[in-house]
C-alpha cells in the first residue's frame, strides 16, 4: 500500500467510488485477540513506511472479494487460518488520499482471533499486542492507522460515532468494485 496522508477531505459522492482505479482499491484488517490489537512494524527492507506501524492491508486483487482478499492477507503476513478466526467483520470503507491527492478505497475488516502468536512474514519485522485505546503511543504509525482504528471501533467510546479526519466514511458497497 503507497504511503496515505492523514490531510482532511470532503465527503464524496457515492459515484466517486466507481472512479477509483483498481490499483487503489485495498484492504485493512485489524487483529483482535482478548481485546486487545496487533501492530505491525514494517520491515526496513520495504520501499514505502518502512519502520512504521501498521495493521494488515492489501491490494484487492482481480476477481477476489475483499473479504477473500482480507483472509489471503491474514494468512500470508500473520500465518492465521481462516479456522483460527473467530470473526471476520467488516467495517465501514473509507476513501482516503495519499500525499499526491489520489483517492485510495479501503475496506476495513476486523480479524477476531484466537491465537496470539502470529507467523510474520517478510513485510514485517515485528508486531505488539496493545490495547487499542494505546494505540497512538506508537509515534511511529502510519499516518491513516488511526483512520481505521476510528472507522473499525477500535478507539475508546469516547472517539467512537466522530467522523475520521483523514478520510471519508462511505457506506459499505458489497462487492462494488472497480473493474480491471
Amino acid at each position: 500500500m503507497s504511503t496515505i496522508n492523514a490531510s482532511p477531505c470532503v465527503r464524496l459522492p457515492s459515484d466517486a467510488v466507481s472512479n477509483i482505479r483498481p490499483d487503489r482499491v485495498v484492504i485493512a484488517a485489524v487483529v483482535e485477540w482478548r481485546g486487545r490489537i496487533a501492530l505491525f512494524r514494517r520491515s526496513r527492507s520495504l520501499g514505502h513506511d518502512s519502520g512504521r506501524w501498521h495493521c494488515i492491508t492489501g491490494y484487492v486483487e482481480a476477481g477476489a472479494t475483499p473479504e477473500q482478499q482480507a483472509l489471503e492477507e491474514l494468512f500470508e503476513e500473520t500465518g492465521l487460518h481462516a479456522t483460527d478466526l473467530l470473526d471476520l467483520r467488516p467495517g465501514p470503507d473509507l476513501m482516503v488520499p495519499d500525499r499526491s491527492g489520489t483517492l485510495w478505497l479501503v475496506h476495513t475488516f476486523t480479524a477476531l482471533t484466537s491465537q496470539r502468536r502470529l507467523r510474520i512474514d517478510w513485510e514485517h519485522d515485528s508486531y505488539r499486542w496493545t490495547a487499542p485505546h494505546k494505540a497512538k503511543r506508537f509515534a511511529n504509525r502510519v499516518s491513516w492507522l488511526d483512520n481505521v482504528l476510528e472507522a473499525t471501533g477500535h478507539y475508546p467510546a469516547t472517539l467512537r460515532g466522530r467522523q475520521p479526519r483523514a478520510a471519508t466514511t462511505i457506506p459499505n458497497l458489497p462487492d462494488q468494485r472497480v473493474s480491471p
